[in-house]
């Protein structure tokens, strides 16, 4: 069988026989510059800790490293340093701009690929490019600064460092020979003209949790060291898990490396003139490199910081390779042979099973170009799982040992979740710009774990509703900038989606969906209870993570003291309500005790239907343009924002099939449903009963036909929402005409801006005015299949409008699929559109394969925008390309 090394592994470690996931990529692309490590009265996070110093400050929470690994817990990290002898700081740590300082927001200034990880993390693969040439901080800040909205951001290749190949490709690789024997290999490759010379300074220490005082689960360790054990070998003790031995061999022909020793703890006089409590400190390893400040490190060779100091002269398109090992030290290997006999053959075989894993996961007829699409979209999604540390209520009160945090802290920012315990791995949206959890990210996330790792995608769908998670009033947190924000309900969607994606019929874990059903409904009723405003089954909920797509802030008091009927939050909670309802049909199935709870989600959902298309006349349909719309109430006025959005389109995504086969094995339930149906005319109708379609099943959905079919034709237009790589978020047409709305002395518009957003609302680098966001693409696809399930050909549109050609909706999501897929795949002259032009992307060959996954695409063009390594939900890709594939087949 394909791939059984590491399903081995996976049910080894999901059996809790081997602890396979306790080392991985848990180490954190940025800690720096976030909610957690701020401690400022005003929490202004950027400037409480900002990149400065971050390798100055210890930090409370976690860690961050260059392509490290860290224990589950966060304990013990390894990552690498690097220094091109020109370099004010060492290279420990991936480069950006602050929100402030970027002129569309924070935005990660570097260059580095994830290219391979199995689930378990037996094997990991990542590259980083380093500038030989003195790093641009200082242009990077001055140039972004000087910049506006209107204008392109300024990336590092925009500076001119990389010209001539005259930079360094650093290989990362790490493969397990055991669950605590970890064999790991650097390689840096000279890919200039000229032989350069690189320090590389692979570097262990320990997350400090012996200055804050604090008594906390995960916080009360104290301190534990790390010394020289022989020649070769650092050795670790940690109070909070077994000793490790780190052994390294020195490279052929170079020097014997030099060890360097020093504390995790703040350079308090560097930081805020304060003596240093003693005098080896976390920048220690930058004075001695680069000064030469004998006296910064420890040469009584002890410390809770050690790092292995290479200096490696390379040639011109030559490489230099370091081993390391880093293992119990019971299994570790003898001091004379540090690396042990098994190295190459470990690595290698690592190598190949990862290789049939994937060939047991990606459909045969995917080409090469697919494949690697594919295998780069899971590795960045592998590598995107991260230690997440923040005890909420600690951070409210302040830690024992240190000062009080400001009083403002008590009444500000997430005062009102201190039941929040985060202390998790967790699947981040981007390791460096959202370097925390989002909630509806990671719901998109764990389809595709769940084609690579179903117990971890159960794991953490799980994790959101447990009683340390949500609040005791029902509600998931959303991220740590506001954890009482509103992301829109897709939790119970992605438990669904992984629970069929994850065993046949008659093998699924329904001990997995009760679980997580039985939370929901406390989640649903927080829903009703709070963004129902008026009782009317229209729902609000804020901007729904949909950012800067409307025309004010939705998030906030609106302008006036108006309110606010939103077609997104209605049609999400009737998305809501029908994933409920075919959830409980399938546990009434076992247990006819639900078939009540499926009564009252079916009941439910019939009302919204009738509220967003019948309530006044016609709900939150516009008759005349054939469309979904907020609406506006305010001053006794009832006002259509007509703005052609994706607010407009969510709707058509709340469809679901009663099949009949279903309900006639549920007695109770069908009697209350022909009961509703006879009873409730004015509601019923909603209810729609195939005639002319070849089965005798119900269909429940926002979109009726008709209005199905006119909001089809404005997403199926490509002077509208249809661009060559998916649907639009705004429709073109406002480009030529943007939306105004004169209110309350002020004006108020959007207009169409395919790109980079031109409004600082939500910040600047999150744009849902024209771009394409891989997750609700995926959702629409998804919706129209549903709708062909029931219709067949039946029902033909035409696709694209205009074009004469009619398909069937089956046929509209495969178009769509095709479109979007070709965001990652090569075109004309093998320019992938998501490079946005970058020619080494087409033409180097040490760029040629190497892909990025952006949090959202250019509505016309493709060009990735917004974060550049979003691999969580833009790894939606992964399972996007192999459905293309299976239907050309």
């Amino acid at each position: 069988m394909l791939g059984k090394a590491e399903r081995r592994r996976l049910d080894e470690d999901a059996q809790r026989i081997k602890n396979w996931k306790r080392w991985g990529p848990y180490l954190a692309d940025r800690q720096w510059g976030t909610v957690r490590e701020d401690y400022s009265a005003t929490g202004e996070v950027w400037t409480s800790f900002p990149f400065d110093h971050a390798h100055l400050r210890a930090y409370r929470w976690g860690e961050d490293g260059l392509l490290g690994l860290t224990d589950r817990e966060g304990r013990v990290c390894f990552s690498l340093a690097l220094w091109n002898e020109r370099d004010p700081i060492l290279k420990e740590r991936l480069f950006g701009l602050s929100g402030p300082e970027g002129n569309h927001g924070e935005d990660v200034k570097e260059e580095y690929f994830f290219l391979d990880s199995t689930p378990t993390h037996s094997y990991m693969k990542a590259l980083y490019k380093y500038p030989q040439a003195r790093f641009p901080y200082e242009s990077l800040r001055e140039e972004n600064k000087r910049r506006n909205r209107d204008d392109s951001e300024f990336e590092l290749a925009d500076t001119g460092v990389f010209a001539g190949g005259r930079y360094f490709d650093v290989v990362v690789e790490y493969a397990k020979a055991d669950c605590d024997d970890i064999l790991i290999q650097l390689t840096a490759l000279n890919r200039g003209p000229e032989a350069a010379r690189l320090h590389l300074l692979p570097t262990l220490w320990l997350r400090n949790t012996w200055d804050w005082g604090s008594a906390s689960e995960g916080s009360q360790w104290p301190k534990g060291t790390i010394v020289r054990h022989s020649a070769h070998q650092l050795r670790l003790d940690h109070p909070g898990l077994a000793a490790y031995v780190l052994g390294f061999a020195p490279t052929q022909g170079c020097p014997e490396p030099t060890l360097l020793f020093t504390e995790n703890e703040s350079n308090s006089e560097a930081l805020w003139g304060v003596a240093n409590r003693q005098p080896y400190v976390k920048d220690a390893f930058h004075r001695r490199v680069i000064h030469g400040q004998l006296t910064a490190v420890n040469a009584t060779e002890t410390g809770s910081k050690a790092a292995i100091w290479f200096c490696e002269p390379i040639a011109p398109g030559a490489s230099a390779t370091l081993r390391l090992r880093l293992s119990l030290v019971d299994q570790a290997p003898e001091a004379d042979t540090p690396l042990g006999d098994d190295f190459a053959r470990v690595f290698a075989q690592r190598r190949r099973e990862s290789d049939s894993f994937y060939n047991s996961i990606l459909p045969k007829p995917m080409n090469d170009e697919e494949r690697n699409v594919a295998r780069q979209a899971y590795a960045g999604l592998l590598w995107s799982k991260k230690f997440y540390y923040f005890v909420v209520k600690d951070w409210l009160d302040g830690d024992p040992a240190q000062p009080s945090p400001p009083p403002e802290r008590k009444h500000g920012r997430n005062a009102g979740w201190p039941q929040l315990f985060n202390r998790d791995v967790i699947s981040m949206p981007d390791g460096w710009e959202y370097p925390w959890y989002a909630a509806w990210d990671l719901a998109f996330h764990m389809l595709a774990f769940a084609r690579i790792d179903p117990d971890f995608a159960k794991q953490q769908l799980v994790l959101f509703l447990r009683e340390w998670y949500m609040h005791p009033n029902g509600q998931l947190p959303a991220y740590e900038f506001a954890f009482g924000d509103v992301n829109p309900p897709v939790h119970a969607w992605a438990v669904w989606r992984v629970y069929k994606m994850t065993g046949r019929r008659g093998k699924r874990d329904l001990t997995f969906l009760k679980r997580c059903f039985h939370k929901l409904m406390i989640n649903f009723t927080w829903w009703v209870n709070r963004k129902d405003v008026e009782g009317n089954n229209l729902f609000s909920g804020g901007f729904l993570g949909l950012d800067n797509i409307g025309v004010f802030d939705r998030s906030k008091p609106l302008p006036g003291g108006g309110s606010l009927e939103q077609a997104d939050g209605t049609a999400w909670m009737a998305f809501y309500c029908a994933t409920m309802l075919s959830i409980a049909l399938e546990i009434a199935a076992e247990d006819p005790a639900y078939e009540d709870v499926a009564s009252k989600f079916f009941e439910h959902f019939v009302a919204i239907d009738a509220a967003i298309n019948q309530l006044g006349t016609t709900g939150l349909w516009n008759d005349e343009d054939g469309f979904y719309y907020d609406e506006l109430h305010f001053d006794g006025q009832e006002v259509p924002l007509r703005v052609r959005s994706m607010v407009g389109i969510i709707p058509l995504f709340a469809v679901e099939i009663l099949r009949s086969d279903v309900i006639d094995r549920l007695p109770g339930f069908k009697r209350r449903m022909d009961w509703f149906l006879r009873n409730r005319l004015d509601l019923g109708l909603h209810v729609i009963a195939s005639e002319h379609h070849g089965h005798d099943h119900r269909l429940l959905s926002l979109a009726h036909r008709e209005r199905l079919v006119r909001a089809l034709r404005r997403i199926l237009d490509e002077s509208e929402f249809l661009s060559p790589y998916g649907v639009r978020s705004l429709s073109r047409a406002h480009h030529a005409t943007p939306y105004s709305l004169r209110l309350d002395g002020s004006t108020y518009s959007v207009a169409y801006e395919p790109g980079e957003s031109r409004t600082g609302m939500f910040g600047g680098n999150s744009n849902w005015r024209g771009p394409i966001w891989l997750p609700v693409n995926l959702l629409l696809i998804e919706a129209l299949e549903r709708y062909h399930h029931f219709y067949g050909e039946d029902l033909l549109v035409e696709c694209p409008a205009g074009s004469g050609k009619f398909v069937d909706l089956w046929g509209v999501a495969r178009e769509l699929e095709r479109r979007v897929c070709a965001l990652f795949l090569p075109g004309e002259h093998g320019q992938r559109p998501c490079h946005g032009g970058d020619s080494r992307f087409a033409s180097d060959p040490h760029y040629r394969d190497l892909l990025l996954f952006h949090e959202y695409f250019h509505g016309d063009n493709g060009k990735g925008l917004g974060a550049s390594h979003q691999t969580g939900w833009t790894a939606l890709a992964a399972l996007l390309i192999a459905d293309t594939a299976r239907w050309r087949e």
